[in-house]
């Protein structure tokens, strides 16, 4: 069934008392793909980690369980999810293991070659630019540092129930090259489910 734009737009960005709504339905639905990317990952407890999107926040404290002795930054650019996720994770910001920012992620506001490690599940379709986003990953990941994102394909049928005004969808052979245009020496795509594919990059 095709998903209503307003609804999509709340997904892309959520807002008010209806994107707080949308987030928790979104943390119930995405939580084995986090999961498997948080596994794709395959974090040290001592790793700096960056996840773009963070939405709720509810992966950050997972990222956060697994660098237990490093630290682990977040961007999102919906004000709401920002609050949700800063309330979720207020005891680990107090002890400086998470930081979390409201930002464009065409601009990430770190320094180059902070992070270990890289994360973003479900944002590629909301990115106006991805070839630049993914450069800004490839800038601030140290050198051998591994980003893994996962998407829907376009070519999973599904996608079609999606608004094209909201989202936009890429095929395997898309995402492959876009990472490797942004400097990515080593790309390697698996089929999580018939729905979802990951990316791993390094």
């Amino acid at each position: 069934m095709r998903r209503p734009e307003f609804i999509a737009r709340q997904s892309a960005r959520p807002s008010g008392i209806l994107g707080r709504a949308i987030a928790w339905i979104m943390a119930r639905e995405t939580a084995a793909d986090n999961a498997a990317a948080r596994r794709l990952l395959e974090i040290t407890p001592t790793d700096h980690v960056l996840e773009l999107g963070f939405g709720h926040g509810h992966n950050v404290l997972e990222l956060a369980r697994a660098a237990s002795r490093g630290f682990v930054a977040g961007l999102d650019h919906s004000e709401e999810m920002h609050a949700l996720a800063e309330a979720l994770c207020r005891t680990l910001i107090a002890s400086g293991r998470v930081r979390l920012s409201c930002a464009d992620s065409r601009e990430l506001p770190y320094e180059d070659t902070t992070f270990d490690k890289a994360v973003g599940v479900h944002t590629v379709y909301f990115w106006p630019d991805p070839i630049q986003q993914l450069t800004e990953l490839r800038r601030v990941l140290r050198p051998g540092g591994r980003l893994v994102l996962g998407f829907r394909p376009k070519e999973d049928g599904a996608s079609k129930d999606f608004p094209e005004t909201v989202y936009r969808f890429y095929s395997q052979r898309d995402v492959e090259q876009m990472l490797q245009a942004a400097g990515f020496a080593q790309v390697r795509i698996e089929a999580l489910s018939p729905h979802v594919l990951m990316a791993r990059a390094e």
